[in-house]
């Protein structure tokens, strides 16, 4: 086995290794900020719901509330306007979805779907729990989700959802009165869901990847080609030229040029050294003839 031969062998198990470590790690990464930045849509996501859900209180329920005799606007519902501004949203972000979903809600698309459901029933079940989020697949793709319990702690809301006998003639006119009533004070009646893709944030890490990998396998080709030029014009050429050199001095040729003195290195020193065997060897072969 030659001398290239063996380098390009130990430079390709180097940028093998090379490339498993920085590979790995490098994906990890990627995949790991993929995560996060799902997270960080899902849960700027849910402040938008709960400052929607907090102006709509604050600055529109009071001054509509006086019409709701005559007219039921489901704007003064902070439900309501929570879902209707985030749905707007969710038409230019494809995936990206808000929903309070309730188990017996006075709007039927408030209704929770088989994986809402078993989120508002475990809040149910673990009172004491103020947030819930994970993944979960869909007939949308897969999704991740960051969830709240709706808990009835405003008496005020009990004025639309204890009995239909107590709720706004105009609520009843609209939705009717058979459902959205029976709530409880301090009962978890839903959850607040926000869901945010999962796919197009691992495309880009995907895409990250490949990329990352692919300049890494281009640099290291380039440099295999580099280093395999220099390798054959500093080392592998001189030395076999010293070596031919030697072949022929041993086999009595003594018309070899001299090599050039001029390398500061060790090739330099080895054809120093070739230089001043080859003098000798002349010299001796001379005093041998006379």
């Amino acid at each position: 086995m030659n001398l290239k031969l063996r380098f390009n062998l130990v430079f390709t198990l180097l940028f093998i290794i090379a490339l498993a470590v920085a590979g790995g790690t490098v994906y990890r990464l990627v995949q790991a900020n993929a995560s996060a930045e799902v997270v960080r849509d899902a849960q700027r996501l849910m402040d938008v719901a709960i400052a929607v859900r907090g102006y709509t209180v604050d600055n529109i329920k009071p001054h509509l509330d006086p019409l709701l005799d005559r007219h039921f606007l489901p704007e003064t519902v902070p439900a309501f306007a929570a879902t209707e501004t985030l749905a707007r949203l969710a038409a230019k972000q494809p995936g990206y979805s808000y929903k309070e979903a309730t188990l017996n809600p006075t709007n039927p698309r408030d209704k929770p779907t088989d994986w809402e459901r078993k989120i508002v029933d475990r809040f149910r079940a673990e009172p004491k729990t103020t947030e819930l989020s994970g993944e979960v697949e869909t007939g949308k793709g897969d999704l991740f989700y960051v969830a709240r319990p709706i808990r009835i702690t405003n008496a005020a809301c009990l004025a639309c959802h204890s009995t239909p006998a107590a709720a706004p003639p105009s609520l009843i006119a609209r939705y009717g009165d058979k459902a959205g009533f029976g709530w409880q004070l301090n009962e978890i009646v839903g959850a607040q869901i926000v869901a945010v893709p999962t796919t197009l944030p691992r495309e880009k890490a995907q895409q990250l990847f490949a990329t990352f990998t692919g300049s890494l396998v281009a640099v290291f080709v380039a440099l295999f080609l580099v280093l395999n030029w220099l390798l054959q014009r500093l080392v592998v050429k001189p030395v076999r030229e010293v070596a031919m050199a030697a072949r022929r001095v041993s086999q009595g040729d003594m018309s070899l040029a001299e090599f050039s003195e001029d390398r500061p290195d060790e090739i330099g020193t080895l054809q120093k050294s070739f230089n001043r065997m080859r003098r000798s060897l002349v010299k001796a072969m001379g005093m041998l003839r006379n």
